[in-house]
């Protein structure tokens, strides 16, 4: 049976399947490209998930497993709604690995998902009902739960890190560079610019 560390749950606050599922995931993709959890700033991952749907815990547990956390900045959503996330490590083959349909639909009639349509919380479903889903996600073999697939065009420039940062002129909160905006020939920040975040960039001189 797979293992996953008692604290991965506590980071996630609740037992449920998805958080297990992307753990494993995280763990598959350091074994297939031979790296090691990410201290710094290594790893990035894309998760396919998006919002509204019970799966996002999916993303706690990729986070557990790699390090590649959202805090670091290694992760991101690119909301798509799939059970899906893609890996990039500097160096490697980027992989994109996938909750198998077949797999999800072996979950499905559990009474776990019964409870969660009914709006209760997972920390309120009965202990024992959430053990019995955790164990199909862990004693499953990897084959049978997963497809992964390498992405050998897969192309991806980190953007450049910056320490930066001037005080809005309307606000006067310090904002990092590249979210100034100009606003009658003063940097603000976004909230106060009336502008969508993409536009007008400006740069400060390097300190």
């Amino acid at each position: 049976m797979f293992q996953v560390p008692e604290w991965a749950f506590e980071f996630h606050g609740h037992d449920c399947p998805f958080m297990p599922i992307g753990y494993r995931m995280g763990t598959i993709a350091m074994e297939r490209m031979g790296v090691p959890r990410c201290k710094d700033h290594e790893m990035r991952v894309f998760c396919e998930m998006g919002i509204g749907h019970p799966q996002t815990c999916m993303i706690d547990g990729i986070q557990c497993s790699t390090g590649a956390t959202f805090g670091k900045g290694m992760l991101e959503k690119l909301n798509y709604g799939k059970i899906a996330a893609r890996f990039w490590y500097p160096g490697k083959v980027a992989l994109r690995i996938t909750l198998k349909p077949d797999f999800a639909d072996r979950m499905a009639p559990h009474e776990f998902f019964k409870y969660r349509k009914q709006g209760v919380e997972p920390s309120k479903i009965p202990p024992e009902v959430c053990r019995d889903i955790i164990d199909m996600v862990l004693e499953a073999s990897e084959d049978e739960m997963f497809t992964v697939k390498p992405l050998p065009d897969f192309r991806y420039r980190p953007v450049k890190g910056s320490f930066n940062k001037a005080k809005c002129e309307e606000c006067s909160e310090y904002v990092f560079e590249r979210y100034l905006r100009l606003k009658d020939g003063k940097p603000v920040c976004i909230p106060c610019s009336d502008r969508e975040p993409h536009e007008n960039v400006i740069h400060l001189p390097l300190k």
